[in-house]
């Protein structure tokens, strides 16, 4: 499967929240860094983190703007955003995500900048 179909389709289901989707993603020994500091290792840990984040919490939007891809990485550049509690936020990020054989993702690193940039010698 095309890459980038699978990392669009891991976005996509936390819009829809199909954690079955989501699980299919990834590898068994997943490692998977958020981009605010929290980590988890393997499929059982990344899902159980999916279902609750999901059971209390919305995605309203997981845009991906480009793609740039190595032998077995692609990096992503994409913007969030999500509604938690009544306070919607959104902030443009980078992911690293690592791929083996079957196009199983096995790490992801992720990087955020929040939103709107500002420019202070403007």
């Amino acid at each position: 499967m095309n890459r980038e179909v699978v990392i669009r389709n891991c976005f996509k289901s936390w819009i829809t929240k199909d954690s079955d989707s989501f699980r299919n993603s990834f590898a068994n020994d997943i490692n998977y860094i958020e981009s605010w500091g929290p980590a988890y290792r393997g499929i059982e840990h990344v899902v159980a983190w999916f279902e609750t984040w999901n059971s209390e919490n919305v995605v309203l939007k997981w845009d991906v703007k480009e793609f740039f891809h190595t032998e077995d990485v692609c990096i992503c550049e994409w913007y969030f955003e999500c509604e938690c509690g009544s306070n919607v936020d959104g902030f443009n990020g980078v992911s690293i995500i690592g791929f083996n054989d079957e196009d199983k993702i096995t790490f992801v690193r992720e990087f955020q900048s929040k939103t709107p940039n500002i420019y202070p010698f403007e």
